[in-house]
C-alpha cells in the first residue's frame, strides 16, 4: 500500500511505464532471496492484503485517473491507513501468533498494525517498540505542515513550495509520519518502551529558539516525547557514539520487543530504492553495526517476538545506480531478516 501524497511521487507513478520493474510487493523478492538461502521448514508466507490499483506502488493504466494529490489526501485524512493498519492487526493475530511475524510493507503505518497484535498478545507492559529510522514518525499532519509552510515562507532556499495543496487544511490522522503518535494516544504504547533509532529529523537547536508558533507547536513534539520517557537517538549518536548507544538500549525494561525496520535509514548511502530521501541515511557498515548493537540487547534479558520491513519503493528498489550495480535494497532487506529473525549472523558485503 503506497499513498504518498508528495508531487514528485505522484509524478513518478503517472510517469511509470512498462521498461521498469513489473513486481510492486516487496514481498516476493525478499521471500526469493530467502528461499534459496533458509530451509522453508523454518518459515511460510501467509500472503498479503489486497489492495486497490490507484493504491499499489506501480499503478496499473486503467487506474491511473485516480493518481491525485486530492485522491492520496482524502484517504490519509480519512484514516484509510488505519483501516490497512487495523487489517495488518487482525491477520497478524488470526493467522500468525504466537508464531514469529515479519511484515513487509511500502507504507510504514502499517507496523502499528503488528504492533497492536503483538502488545495485545504478550501484554502492553511487556513490549517495547524499536525502530530504526530516518524520521520520528510521531508528528501530528498539522504540525508537521505548518513547519513546512514556515520553511517554504521563510527560507529563500527552501525545497518546499507554500502552494502545495497536501500542505493545506489537513486533518489529523493516523498515518506514516505520525502512526507512532497514534499509538502513544490510544495508550497501546507506553513512551517509555519507545525507542526511535538513527533519526535525522531531530531539530537543530536553533529551531527551540525560534518563536513562531509553527516552529514552537513542532519542536514541543520531539520535547514531549522525550520529557515522557521515549528514547529518540539520532542517526549522528549512532555514527559517532556507538557505545552511548549500546547504553541506551541497555535501558529496555520489557521481556519482549517488537523490531521496525524504516529502510530509510540507508537513503542515499546504503541504499536507493526507497519512498523518502529527504535525509542521507547511513551506510551499509553503520547499518549492520547497528544491528548488530541491537542484537546484543536480546538474548537472556530480551527476546524479538516480530519485526517489519518497510518503506521499499519497488519502482526503483533493484534497479541500476548511474549505470552501475544494482541497488541492494532488496539483498539489504533480506539480510537484516536474516539477522534478526533467523539469528544468522551477516556481514556487510561492502
Amino acid at each position: 500500500m503506497d499513498c504518498d501524497e508528495k508531487h514528485e511521487a505522484i509524478q513518478e507513478k503517472i510517469g511509470y511505464g512498462a521498461s521498469g520493474p513489473t513486481v510492486d510487493d516487496p514481498l516476493k523478492p525478499i521471500v526469493g532471496m530467502l528461499a534459496e538461502s533458509v530451509a522453508n521448514d523454518h518459515w511460510r508466507v501467509d500472503g498479503s492484503l489486497a489492495v486497490p490499483g490507484w493504491l499499489r506502488p506501480i499503478v496499473p493504466q486503467e487506474d491511473k485517473a485516480h493518481v491525485t494529490v486530492e485522491n492520496y489526501v482524502n484517504f490519509i485524512d480519512r484514516n484509510g491507513c488505519l483501516d490497512f493498519a487495523q487489517a495488518i492487526q487482525q491477520k497478524v493475530a488470526e493467522s500468525v501468533l504466537p508464531d514469529f511475524p515479519c511484515l513487509i510493507a511500502v507504507d510504514h503505518s502499517l507496523s502499528g498494525g503488528a504492533y497492536r497484535a503483538l502488545a495485545e498478545h504478550h501484554g502492553r507492559e511487556n513490549i517495547s517498540f524499536l525502530v530504526i529510522d530516518s524520521h520520528t514518525d510521531a508528528v501530528p499532519m498539522s504540525r508537521l505542515a505548518d513547519a513546512i509552510l514556515y520553511d517554504a515562507q521563510t527560507n529563500r532556499d527552501s525545497v518546499f513550495d507554500a502552494n502545495d495543496p497536501y500542505l493545506h487544511n489537513r486533518t489529523e490522522s493516523y498515518n506514516a509520519g505520525s502512526f507512532i503518535q497514534g499509538l502513544l494516544e490510544d495508550g497501546v504504547l507506553d513512551p517509555r518502551d519507545l525507542y526511535i533509532i538513527g533519526i535525522s529529523d531531530f531539530p537543530a537547536k536553533k529551531a527551540f529558539r525560534i518563536k513562531d508558533k509553527r516552529i514552537a507547536d513542532y519542536v514541543a513534539v520531539y520535547h514531549s516525547l522525550q520529557s515522557r520517557g521515549a528514547t529518540l537517538i539520532t542517526r549522528q549518536e549512532c555514527q559517532m557514539q556507538p557505545t552511548k548507544v549500546k547504553n541506551l538500549l541497555k535501558r529496555i525494561r520489557t521481556p519482549y520487543a517488537y523490531l521496525s525496520i524504516d529502510m530509510d535509514i540507508g537513503a542515499r548511502n546504503a541504499v536507493e530504492g526507497v519512498r523518502f530521501k529527504n535525509w542521507r541515511g547511513l551506510g551499509e557498515k553503520q547499518l549492520f553495526r547497528l544491528a548488530a548493537t541491537i542484537g546484543e540487547c536480546g538474548g537472556r534479558d530480551l527476546e524479538l517476538v516480530g519485526m517489519d520491513i518497510t518503506e521499499i519503493n519497488p519502482r526503483t528498489a533493484g534497479l541500476p545506480i548511474d549505470g552501475n550495480q544494482a541497488d541492494p535494497t532488496y539483498r539489504i532487506a533480506q539480510d537484516l531478516i536474516h539477522q534478526f529473525a533467523f539469528q544468522q549472523v551477516v556481514h556487510s558485503s561492502e
